[in-house]
């Protein structure tokens, strides 16, 4: 048990660098990428950067606060901050303190904060998964008291996002709980049957909103409209192409100066790429890799279910968010309003996502007693 103390140790130190790595990269790209339009527009190249520098120190703050909390406030009170993170998300969609940016409202805008509820609601959806798998592990293969309670979750939590609306948040939450949900043994015909009648539900999705339908018209073809819808995602693919093997240097994107809209946001892959090309690109997914592997190595380390459960979730769900961002920028996928993880530009997203971090350490070292 010792060694398998130390093991779980070492991963943890490794999932650690890796993500200090990525905050690294994020800081030196958020400049370089941002500098010349903020500089534009606010009068001051340092904006972002500065912004993202306060987000992150509360991020730090946040995750060492949390290392100290025992997992038994975090797993008894995540019934509590699930509820808390619906009725904020709601709220951007109900009251006058929602604040819409580029189309949807999922910001909530109060006199001394401005943030995004359902990075919150991210956390505490997965936290409530794990601890209902946890509570309900017996009954979690049961249709009536462990499958349909379940279902009902993701349906109202789904229903909120979408009024916002936020189809990729949606979509990625939903692939996490549907992978917790097969790690928890829930029986994959239950599974299979709900995602067959997901399929005409998304479908109805795009149909409903034109917007969507041109999403996937112009990801199909881009070039049809290339001044006008296909205009983000061909920048994207010339700022990614310009970069070759080695790219342009930092600081030398072409693409930054005004051509590639949302450069230090959604976007932030395709200035890396063009900046330190093919092998710094490269080089930024292999940290990626490597944070899904540590990440799942702890978790299957972990003796406690509900700990498992949510480092598994938060592993995924970070995961997730990774490769939608790349498969976007690098045109295989529609374009989604997802950013990449611990880079690109955000503070609610980065002080959030240090949370997991934060909790998943929490998690780690509560653990330790059962292992030695």
């Amino acid at each position: 048990m010792v060694l398998q103390t130390k093991k779980i140790k070492t991963d943890l130190s490794f999932l650690i660098g890796i993500v200090l790595i990525l905050l690294i990269i994020g800081l030196l790209f958020i400049y370089s990428s941002s500098s010349v339009f903020a500089l534009e527009k606010l009068g001051y190249a340092h904006y972002f950067l500065k912004k993202q520098i306060i987000g992150l120190t509360i991020g730090i703050i946040a995750a060492f606060v949390i290392r100290f909390i025992p997992i038994e406030i975090i797993k008894k009170g995540s019934p509590y901050f699930f509820l808390v993170s619906l009725i904020l998300t709601a709220l951007t969609v109900i009251t006058p303190f929602g604040q819409s940016i580029h189309g949807s409202a999922r910001w909530l805008s109060l006199p001394f904060l401005s943030f995004q509820p359902s990075e919150l609601l991210k956390i505490s959806l997965i936290l409530y998964l794990a601890y209902f798998l946890t509570k309900k592990e017996r009954s979690a293969p049961s249709l009536i008291h462990g499958y349909i309670p379940l279902l009902v979750i993701l349906g109202i939590t789904s229903v909120l996002l979408l009024k916002q609306p936020d189809f990729g948040l949606t979509v990625t939450l939903i692939a996490t709980a549907f992978i917790m949900l097969f790690i928890a043994n829930v029986y994959v015909k239950y599974l299979c049957i709900t995602l067959l009648a997901c399929i005409p539900a998304v479908i109805a999705l795009i149909i409903a909103k034109s917007y969507r339908i041109k999403r996937i018209l112009t990801f199909l073809n881009p070039w049809e409209d290339a001044q006008g819808a296909g205009f983000q995602i061909i920048q994207s693919l010339i700022a990614i192409g310009s970069g070759g093997l080695f790219g342009l240097g930092i600081g030398q994107s072409k693409q930054k100066f005004f051509y590639l809209p949302m450069q230090h946001t959604d976007f932030i892959f395709s200035i890396i790429a063009e900046e330190i090309g093919l092998i710094g690109a490269s080089f930024v997914i292999l940290l990626f890799l490597l944070f899904l592997y540590f990440g799942i190595r702890i978790a299957c380390q972990l003796h406690d279910r509900f700990s498992l459960f949510a480092v598994l979730g938060f592993v995924i769900v970070i995961s997730l968010q990774a490769l939608i961002n790349i498969c976007v920028a690098t045109g295989l996928a529609p374009t989604k309003g997802i950013g990449l993880p611990f880079i690109s530009y955000g503070n609610t997203a980065l002080v959030c996502q240090l949370i997991m971090i934060g909790i998943i350490i929490s998690l780690v070292y509560e653990n330790r007693n059962s292992l030695h």
